[in-house]
């Protein structure tokens, strides 16, 4: 398949268009010909020299990735920017990234993804950003004992073998679950307004902590990397329907 047409597929499927002014990230097809056959796609979350070498090694054609290259773009490319960047041109591999969008993807996305782990019905975006979403919220069809929220995220997420961190100051059962995957802590007094019970990201700031116990909410920290597999494994599943071959780079930081 031309590599224009699928990048044209994938930006039309997550809206890259619409996070345009809102990410930081060069969404979309950032190192890469117009033009190019690709047979062979690998997805991580990552790009870095690691999943680079690994994509090659897999013979793949195209790399998509969740974290990109290009954050508002470069000075220069040297140092560690040329050194990560060299691998793909001598080795024709392109790169696609999506990094909001495939946050905010309701259904192929990596809040969407942690939703399906912990079973959460009657869903809807959440985490507003501008005009769009970077999360989604749920209800629990049983509400849980926080351990035992904390005990399935652990046995379903790739923590790199870190445990998940957990601020317990909401109520003793959790039924609604606000959910911003990465960096998300930014977003406990949405989560709060919502008269959720508990918020689950990846990794927090200092003040959250108290933030968290005076509003009298359950925080989860489950770790960036983990809690940002979802939607890789989405688009490979996706681009695997559309007949090429897939393969998934796993790469976890236990961060």
């Amino acid at each position: 398949m031309e590599l224009s047409r699928i990048v044209d597929r994938l930006d039309e499927e997550l809206g890259t268009a619409d996070y345009a002014d809102l990410d930081a990230s060069a969404n979309g097809l950032q190192v890469g010909p117009d033009e190019g056959e690709i047979e062979r796609v690998a997805v991580a979350v990552d790009g870095v020299r690691e999943t680079f070498e690994r994509a090659i090694e897999a013979d793949a054609d195209l790399l998509v990735v969740h974290h990109g290259l290009s954050w508002g773009g470069f000075d220069r490319v040297t140092g560690r920017t040329y050194d990560r960047i060299a691998p793909l041109i001598e080795n024709d591999l392109a790169l696609y990234v999506s990094h909001l969008p495939l946050d905010g993807h309701q259904e192929l996305g990596n809040a969407a993804g942690v939703a399906d782990l912990l079973g959460l019905e009657d869903r809807s975006p959440f985490g507003e950003l501008g005009p769009e979403y970077v999360g989604q919220r749920g209800r629990a069809a049983d509400p849980s004992a926080p351990d035992e929220v904390r005990e399935r995220l652990e046995a379903g997420l790739d923590t790199g073998g870190q445990p998940v961190q957990h601020l317990d100051f909401g109520p003793d059962r959790i039924e609604d679950v606000a959910i911003v995957t990465g960096s998300g802590t930014d977003w406990l007094d949405d989560a709060v307004a919502a008269d959720a019970d508990a918020l689950v990201t990846g990794e927090g700031k200092g003040k959250a902590y108290h933030e968290a116990q005076e509003a009298g909410i359950h925080v989860f920290l489950a770790g960036h990397y983990a809690t940002e597999t979802f939607g890789v494994r989405s688009l490979q599943e996706l681009v695997g329907e559309w007949g090429l071959e897939t393969t998934f780079l796993d790469v976890p930081t236990g961060l």
